[in-house]
């Protein structure tokens, strides 16, 4: 049975109707990269609220549940659950509107708007403890890196690298994991981004709503800040970029989190862990691409790049990575004094 019709089954179900001939609205409210979607059903009040389709075959709802009470308790804004049926993969959850940080984020906007962000960032980082979500461990942290060479190399550029390509490619990769690990250990959001943080009008202190957190691990504190300063649909000057961070920065060491004294441990931190995930979004972006038909996660390519080029020029150990990038682009690089 088409999952509509299931769909609509179950919400006639949840809101019966006086009249047969009455239909609860649905339209698509949003898609996401997986095959979860999105529908808001408008109610006989006028309110609204967002149905989440997941096929059981491909989704388990219980994560989602199980990181919006641990986010919810942790005192930031995430959907609430209404009702549930696992078996067909069906949650109602509060409506957080159409409007994405994406939408709304400009200069005059993001230093509010990235001082909420961060703050509800903070909130979760706070609340972590181990054991209640998986381990962002290094078979996960490896696993995702090697979405470069199998699908971005591999596949998208229709290249295979040769043994002392590839023995670079695996040396830099070590090098990734070895501070990734080290790093302290928080809950992970793992798409904390501009596209899953919701600009809410009644503003402070509801903003940001936070969606697509199903994926939540227990990982390197760094990750979900550079997912958002970093962010593969909207980048800044780095200057700005660095009066982010340190806000962030600032703001998570008076709260007792355990960030490095010195903010240029940290910042490279940062950097190394943004490699880590520019390098597997890069692959994921192709994997959409060529397996998933989503060819519009290519345009965005270039803007993860660009943040993965300037890292790993900037630090002499990932060095061999920015060479591999210009064998594989065929860059011609202009050489010059060095200092």
């Amino acid at each position: 049975m088409p999952r509509t019709v299931l769909l609509r089954d179950w919400l006639n179900r949840l809101f019966p109707r006086q009249h047969s001939e009455q239909q609860i609205a649905i339209e698509p409210a949003s898609a996401d990269a997986s095959f979860r979607r999105y529908f808001r059903i408008t109610l006989d009040n006028g309110e609204t609220r967002i149905v989440m389709d997941a096929p059981p075959e491909h989704e388990d709802c219980r994560p989602f549940l199980h990181v919006a009470a641990l986010f919810r308790d942790a005192g930031v804004h995430v959907p609430e659950v209404f009702a549930q049926d696992l078996e067909q993969g069906f949650l109602l959850l509060s409506d957080l509107g159409n409007t994405t940080y994406l939408n709304v984020l400009d200069a005059a906007t993001a230093p509010r708007l990235y001082r909420d962000a961060n703050a509800a960032l903070v909130d979760i980082q706070r609340a972590s403890r181990s054991g209640v979500l998986p381990d962002y461990d290094r078979a996960l942290l490896e696993r995702e890196l090697n979405l470069f060479p199998d699908w971005y190399v591999a596949r998208h550029l229709g290249l295979a690298l040769d043994d002392t390509q590839s023995a670079a490619l695996h040396g830099v990769f070590e090098t990734l994991l070895a501070n990734n690990l080290a790093q302290p250990q928080v809950f992970v959001h793992r798409d904390y981004h501009s596209r899953n943080l919701m600009f809410l009008e009644r503003g402070y202190p509801a903003n940001p709503g936070i969606i697509d957190f199903q994926d939540a691990v227990y990982g390197p504190i760094t990750y979900d800040l550079v997912s958002l300063y970093r962010d593969a649909y909207i980048d800044w000057d780095e200057q700005q970029e660095l009066d982010f961070v340190i806000r962030y920065w600032e703001m998570a060491r008076k709260a007792g989190l355990p960030v490095d004294a010195n903010f240029d441990v940290f910042y490279r931190d940062y950097e190394w862990m943004g490699a880590q995930r520019q390098i597997k979004v890069l692959g994921i972006f192709a994997r959409l691409c060529h397996r998933d038909g989503k060819d519009g996660y290519l345009k965005d390519m270039p803007r993860v790049m660009a943040y993965l080029r300037r890292t790993c020029e900037r630090y002499g150990e990932l060095r061999p990575l920015s060479r591999l990038l210009d064998q594989l682009e065929e860059r011609q690089v202009q050489s010059g004094l060095t200092f």
